[in-house]
This record gives C-alpha cells, sequence and structure tokens, in this order.
C-alpha cells in the first residue's frame, strides 16, 4: 500500500481526475487546469486529501461516533436527521488535527505563502467531495465554502468545518436513501488564494439556450461572483460568435449591488451609481476571455463551464479562471437538450450553486 498523501498542490501531476478519490472534484478539476496551456491563470493552491480526512477521522475515533450516532436515525425524520447532523459536525468541528496532520497543513499554507509573496494571504477554502461528479450521484452543492480566510488557525478551523459540511442532514439524508456507503464517500478541501476581483462571472462555450456550440456565452458582474449565486443581481450577458468574436446579443442590467471581501468573509455592498448600468467587461475583455474559453475547451475535448474572475491593479490585469466543468445541460443528451429552452438567472445561479 502507497503511502498516504496529507495534502498536494495544485500544480502536482498527481492532483488530477485520475485521483479524484484523493483530491475530489473541484480540486481534480483544479489541478487540471494547470496544464490547459499558458494562457490559462488558475490561482495557486492545494488541496487536503482524503487520506487526511481519513487519518484525522481514524484518529480522533469519530469514524465510530458518526457510525453509532446514525445507526438509530429514522431517516424519514427530519428533526432526527438534524440533531444527529448538528451532533456529529459540533463533534467533528471541535475535534483537533493530530500534530502530524496539523505540520502538514502547516507546510502546504507556508508554501503557498511563498509562492505568492505574501504574508497577508487570503485564500478561499472549499469542499471538495469525492462522488460529487458521479452521474447518478447529486453531491454538488451538499458541502461548505469559505471565502477570504486570512490566517493559519482560522484555516484549520475551516477546514474541519468543510469536513464536517460532509454530514449536513441534507447529505446524510441524500446517502442513506440513494445506498451510499458511509464510510466510502469521503471529501476533499480546496485552499486557493483568493482573486481580488474587480469583475467575475461565467461563461459557457455554448449557447446554453439552444446548445449552438459555436457561441460563448458570458456573464458578469462587479466584484466577487456571489451577488450572481445569491439571485440577488441579475449578472450583464453577452454572446458571442466564436470564430469571428462578435458580439451577436448583449444585455447590460442595472446591477445594484456586489460581494466584496472584507475582514470576516465577504458582504454584500451598494454599487456606485455611476456603474450601475455600465458594462461590467469591456470589449477587448469579451475577447479575451472567449479566447480562454476556446483554449479549455480544445483542452478537455468538450464544451465547458467555467468560472472566471478579472484582477486589476493600476495598468496590470490578470484573468484567472477559478473552475470548469462539463457544461451538463446539452452534454446530457437529446433528451435533456429537448427541455433546456431557456437560461434564466435563476438557472444559472444553480449552476454556479452546484459548483460550490
Amino acid at each position: 500500500m502507497a503511502d498516504p498523501t496529507y495534502t498536494l498542490h495544485f500544480e502536482s501531476p498527481d492532483c488530477t481526475k485520475a485521483n479524484i478519490g484523493l483530491v475530489g472534484g473541484k480540486n481534480a478539476s483544479l489541478g487540471e487546469l494547470m496544464e490547459a496551456g499558458e494562457e490559462v491563470q488558475v490561482p495557486p493552491g492545494f488541496a487536503v486529501t482524503t487520506d487526511f480526512y481519513e487519518a484525522f477521522i481514524e484518529e480522533q475515533s469519530l469514524g465510530e461516533y458518526i457510525s453509532e450516532r446514525l445507526s438509530t436515525v429514522d431517516i424519514d425524520d427530519d428533526n432526527a436527521v438534524a440533531a444527529a447532523s448538528e451532533d456529529i459536525r459540533d463533534h467533528i468541528e471541535s475535534a483537533d488535527f493530530p500534530d502530524f496532520l496539523a505540520d502538514e497543513l502547516e507546510s502546504s499554507w507556508q508554501k503557498l505563502q511563498s509562492e505568492t509573496g505574501t504574508d497577508d494571504l487570503q485564500v478561499a477554502v472549499r469542499s471538495s467531495a469525492t462522488a460529487e461528479d458521479l452521474p447518478d450521484a447529486s453531491f454538488a452543492g451538499q458541502q461548505d465554502t469559505y471565502l477570504n480566510v486570512t490566517d493559519f488557525e482560522s484555516v484549520k478551523q475551516r477546514t474541519k468545518e468543510c469536513m464536517a459540511s460532509l454530514f449536513t442532514a441534507r447529505a446524510i439524508t441524500y446517502r442513506e436513501k440513494h445506498g451510499f456507503d458511509r464510510d466510502e464517500v469521503l471529501i476533499s478541501v480546496g485552499i486557493q488564494k483568493m482573486v481580488e476581483a474587480r469583475t467575475s462571472g461565467v461563461m459557457f462555450t455554448l449557447n446554453p439556450a439552444n446548445g449552438d456550440q459555436s457561441k460563448v456565452r458570458i456573464e458578469a458582474n462587479w466584484g466577487l461572483g456571489e451577488a450572481v449565486v445569491s439571485g440577488t443581481v441579475t449578472p450583464d450577458s453577452f454572446l458571442v460568435d466564436k470564430p469571428v468574436y462578435k458580439i451577436v446579443d448583449r444585455n447590460v442590467k442595472q446591477k445594484d449591488v456586489m460581494t466584496v471581501p472584507t475582514d470576516a468573509g465577504t458582504e454584500e455592498v451598494e454599487i456606485d451609481d455611476d456603474k450601475r448600468d455600465v458594462p461590467s467587461v469591456t470589449a477587448d475583455e469579451i475577447v479575451k476571455l472567449t479566447d480562454l474559453a476556446k483554449a479549455i475547451e480544445r483542452h478537455y475535448d468538450e464544451p465547458q463551464d467555467i468560472e472566471w474572475a478579472i484582477e486589476e491593479d493600476g495598468d496590470d490585469k490578470r484573468f484567472y479562471i477559478l473552475q470548469s466543468r462539463p457544461e451538463t445541460t446539452w452534454n446530457e443528451g437529446d433528451e435533456a437538450s429537448a427541455n433546456a429552452t431557456s437560461t434564466s438567472s435563476s438557472s444559472t445561479a444553480e449552476r454556479i450553486l452546484d459548483r460550490l
């Protein structure tokens, strides 16, 4: 048996979908994106692996507690499931990482600080469950995400909270009703540098309204992407002809709020009056985003659903890809395609929630 791997940086050749059982779906996707070409920039980060999670659960005898606590729960009793979920999550979140795991986590944290050249590192801490991308298991969206985490002690705690979110009431019920062995569904956690986004959004490498693969659909808002996810803002949208980069449809919305990072995480703030009706991306930025969409689609050889952000510091502008996954509506076959007739802002929010 191979030695356990407790953390794995995204640029590692082992952080790919071949090792989804070790790093989970989201982290594997980020590792794959590192190979999509020099023009595709991914914020650096690392995976806290399922080996880490299993060692933590075993060393602190948490597995025994979880099994005992769930063994007598009536899965059809929502209150009983919620109480069990709360108890299990409290046990996981209050347990300490054994020294060898805490040391490994700190070493990877320090390496990430060195890579980014800052002691004031701000990261997103995201769950990456091993079953979330299975075709018959809708685990995506059932675990937690924490933004703008700023110090190592907070990283440790948020990592535990992500691991504990494997036992939300919703996730417990889903697994039990669909026959998943609770010992076989594991979780990895991603620690990734935050992007100080001027603008962010999603893009699809086809027209999600009708499956036309000659188009790219770009949706954008000022700040971080969470205002779009929450449905509190309807994003600007642009439909671009891939071969000639012509914007064939544009819909610039009045955008009242945006999400920004704070010391406590994030918050929604009002957008300045002079920016509310202004496109949140320029024509040149749309061309660049279209280039990136095409490069990522070529790499995966299938239509993609992509999260992106633009970071701007004076004249310095960086385009970051935060996530890419197969576009599902038109990749699932004729029946799904026939039912896909529109892409309202609410459906966009659901797609993004599936990634978080």
